[in-house]
């Protein structure tokens, strides 16, 4: 019921909600449009598909480049793990320019393919935080989405007015009234991020810890295919319980030299 907006970094109420003319701040997203080249997709996509894609839940398939983890039991090791595609040291480098991406470096990638045909989706979710860090960097290649952001948190949401000509155009005691700042669950919230096709999506701070984020049938029209990178959390960089560990696992994963695991 409401739409992300990048320019302003608030989320909307849809026009034909009850939420229409209100808005909250939404922080913790980054959006990167046209991140790369019709050129580079194509290239990136046809190197991807000489791999296997293994099935995944939810109509999804997968190819993973990253250490073996059991997050239930807080267990992993390098496994079978040989470094992130050779493709994606190009699109690492390019993340460098990102003022949200200072220090960004990528221990596991994960490619996703979702179509249609299949009733791909995923449910909303939280990425594990014991071994991954604040940042989770997606770019969605082939064809736009939508990224559904929700909240099952107890707190409430203050929602404020957003103007339109409409507005002023209204008697003083109108917009005293409209002025008032509004209350609403969170969980009554849901905000929709317009992914467009060769975007790049960071999601950090309360988008990554607060709001579970989704992608709904609905929303994938074609073949679309998001390739994502993740950070190590604190307790595997510096200072951290698994600091050697994290050192070792991002000596393979910056290698370039990787297969899918």
């Amino acid at each position: 019921n409401f739409t992300y907006c990048p320019a302003t970094g608030l989320a909307k109420g849809n026009e034909h909600s009850e939420f229409a003319g209100w808005a909250f701040p939404f922080p913790g997203v980054f959006l990167a449009e046209e991140f790369i080249s019709e050129d580079e997709e194509s290239e990136i996509v046809e190197l991807m598909d000489q791999d296997d894609w293994k099935p995944s839940q939810s109509g999804r398939k997968k190819q993973d480049y990253g250490p073996k983890v059991n997050f239930k039991k807080q267990r992993l090791k390098a496994g079978s793990f040989t470094g992130l595609p050779s493709f994606s040291k190009k699109i690492v480098a390019q993340m460098k320019a990102c003022s949200v991406l200072g220090g960004f470096l990528p221990v596991e990638q994960c490619n996703l393919d979702y179509m249609p045909e299949r009733g791909s989706a995923i449910d909303p979710h939280f990425d594990d935080w014991w071994l991954w860090g604040e940042r989770l960097v997606s770019l969605n290649l082939l064809s736009k989405t939508v990224l559904s952001m929700s909240c099952d948190s107890e707190d409430s949401i203050q929602l404020f007015p957003t103007f339109s000509k409409e507005n002023e155009e209204l008697s003083e005691e109108g917009i005293d009234c409209i002025l008032s700042p509004r209350l609403v669950p969170s969980k009554e919230v849901t905000v929709a991020i317009h992914l467009p096709r060769r975007s790049l999506v960071v999601l950090y701070g309360d988008a990554r810890y607060t709001w579970k984020h989704a992608i709904y049938r609905k929303h994938i029209e074609h073949r679309r295919i998001c390739v994502t990178f993740r950070e190590l959390s604190a307790e595997f960089s510096a200072g951290g319980r698994h600091e050697e560990l994290g050192k070792e696992l991002l000596e393979i994963a910056l290698s370039f030299q990787g297969r899918p695991v």
